[in-house]
């Protein structure tokens, strides 16, 4: 499965104070997400997107369908709860002002793998990874939703309720497959407001935003270039 921060690329900018601080936020959101799925292993960090994965046959009973919607509703909600945090503090740059608007989905896929490493750096491999990175480039419009494979939807009776949309896409260098996706604000309900911050915390909270993205500031550390294709 793979959690990914919508809205990044226009989130992070080059200004320096709003690199700082988007690149502090952005972290604090990542961690939040990979905690809350303690049953998941965590692959691999892609720039604003976690990749994760779990075996399937760890699940005790339970089915792959509910397991991944249990798991992107836990993450959906630390993420939200986290945002609401970094939102509250005082800082006027970009960085901080914008937060508000980044948002969560993900895609879930089931199938095997292989595990290779090097340079003592272990991954896992084989055409369902790239299955599975190929479906965040997907035609939903919703802007928080669960996207499943076939494959996963159709391993387990879903305990769906929520309306469930049909998509086929075709991807490069595997052709068309049919993927479902509900919204996760469907599934998770809508969060309650967080209660209000006094002006200390306020202060506090900008204050760690402040000193956490100092390093950048000062040049002790800078921000890198990266690119991926997904």
């Amino acid at each position: 499965m793979i959690a990914d921060i919508g809205g990044y690329t226009e989130y992070m900018r080059t200004h320096r104070m709003s690199l700082a601080h988007a690149e502090v936020n952005t972290a604090r959101l990542l961690e939040k997400v990979i905690d809350a799925a303690p049953e998941f292993d965590l692959i691999e960090i892609e720039g604003d997107a976690v990749f994760l994965s779990r075996l399937a046959d760890s699940l005790d009973g339970d089915g792959t369908v509910a397991a991944t919607i249990e798991a992107a509703v836990a993450m959906y909600r630390a993420f939200h709860l986290e945002r609401q945090y970094v939102a509250s503090n005082l800082c006027p740059c970009d960085g901080c002002a914008e937060a508000d608007n980044l948002k969560l989905k993900f895609v879930a896929h089931l199938g095997e793998v292989a595990t290779q490493t090097i340079k003592r750096r272990s991954k896992v491999v084989g055409i369902d990874v790239i299955l599975v990175h190929r479906l965040l480039k997907n035609p939903v419009e919703v802007p928080e939703y669960v996207l499943f494979s076939e494959e996963l939807f159709q391993s387990d009776a879903p305990p769906l309720t929520d309306p469930v949309h049909e998509v086929w896409q075709d991807l490069e260098g595997i052709g068309p497959v049919r993927t479902y996706f509900v919204d996760v604000l469907d599934l998770a309900g809508s969060l309650p407001p967080p209660p209000d911050p006094s002006w200390l915390q306020r202060v506090g909270r900008t204050l760690s935003v402040a000193g956490t993205g100092l390093p950048y500031m000062v040049g002790l550390r800078r921000g890198r270039r990266t690119s991926s294709a997904q």
